[in-house]
């Protein structure tokens, strides 16, 4: 028997009990970016999303995942617009490339339909801009998916810092990004063949593992473009990222503060890491569930900070793409097309300097 895959009840707003709601049709545009895995694993057993189409133009690829999780075959399609226009679904979960973002982003403008794509937005600015103006002229929301928006540190941090201001002006940021390696923690195929492409991923762990940090950094210093970029690029492993690097460390300049970006293949263990530094205190998250801060009374020591649930349209990717798909909510924040925007520009200026051995200037729009 085929599941059906969807996820959650709403609540009647009147009477205040619970009440099936029709589930959000979701169309999932593209099987190679191996984050699809979890996103499927996440929503198999919910009640309020369901997947309805699968475009994925390799047919090895569309079997895998129709028989891990029991999908209809009669669901996918190699052809992305007929499936939208024969499943016209509320929404899509994008699961290609990179590079393929803006064929994705432009047929779901043609017939405006939110998107929703894994990070980075983009492999350039130039593809960016293709996505921006999309996005612009059908009106349709963009969301861009950072596994750290969901983290509870990361809304804890945001609480003490932005909304409190307990540490003060921020001074420094710095963040640590990646694992072992794509091929060292066993990533599939399909995703190893592309994540290694520089054309379609963009770079190797500077794009890959660099993005959180600028997602971060953007978010954090309020969408400020920054003044000047800085990289340093390696290749650790030739062997087996031979047209990529492996390693990645960027500067990024601003104003008032400096932030420092680590994405890195070479770590001994998988990390997420941010620091945030102030005039007066700092805030360190650690992975998505522990935050150390030493504020302005605490004499010398540090503290672990309470973590509070995020809001429950903002605790994962799903809650948040049907919040905006059914008009609850406007992409904002980490999954805002705004700071993506940005992040493409600080890791396309860091590919160039790390290109060109220079500092690249960051020029006023």
């Amino acid at each position: 028997m085929t599941r059906t895959i969807t996820l959650s009840l709403l609540i009647c707003a009147a009477c205040g009990a619970q009440s099936p709601a029709p589930p959000l049709r979701l169309a999932i545009a593209g099987l190679v970016h191996s984050h699809v895995d979890g996103f499927l694993h996440s929503i198999r057993d919910r009640n309020d999303v369901q997947v309805v189409a699968v475009f994925e133009p390799d047919v090895a690829i569309q079997r895998k995942y129709a028989k891990k999780y029991n999908l209809d075959e009669s669901i996918f399609s190699t052809d992305l617009g007929a499936m939208l226009d024969h499943a016209k679904p509320q929404a899509v979960a994008t699961f290609t490339s990179t590079y393929d973002h803006p064929m994705v982003v432009e047929a779901c403008a043609q017939r405006h339909i939110p998107v929703m794509m894994e990070k980075p937005l983009a492999v350039s600015m130039d593809h960016a801009r293709i996505i921006q103006r999309a996005a612009a002229s059908s009106g349709i929301p963009v969301v861009i998916n950072y596994e750290t928006t969901w983290y509870r540190s990361h809304g804890a941090m945001w609480d003490l810092i932005k909304q409190q201001q307990k540490a003060g002006q921020i001074r420094k940021m710095v963040a640590m990004d990646g694992h072992q390696g794509p091929q060292e923690i066993g990533v599939p195929p399909e995703f190893f063949q592309w994540l290694t492409d520089p054309v379609k991923n963009g770079a190797g762990a500077l794009f890959d593992f660099g993005c959180y940090g600028a997602n971060l950094m953007t978010w954090m210093m309020d969408n400020q473009r920054p003044t000047a970029v800085t990289a340093i690029t390696s290749r650790f492993k030739p062997r087996i990222y031979p047209r990529v690097d492996d390693e990645a460390t960027v500067l990024v300049e601003y104003p008032t503060a400096q932030g420092i970006i680590q994405g890195s293949w070479n770590w001994p263990f998988s990390r997420k890491d941010f620091e945030v530094y102030g005039e007066r205190g700092y805030a360190i998250a650690v992975g998505g569930n522990m935050l150390r801060v030493r504020m302005p009374g605490q004499r010398d020591e540090e503290t672990h900070a309470t973590l509070d649930q995020l809001p429950a349209d903002e605790r994962d990717p799903v809650e948040y793409l049907a919040a905006v798909a059914r008009g609850k909510r406007k992409p904002s924040g980490l999954s805002s097309l705004e700071n993506n925007m940005i992040v493409v520009e600080i890791l396309s200026a860091a590919r160039e300097s790390a290109a060109t051995g220079k500092t690249i200037k960051i020029a006023n729009q």
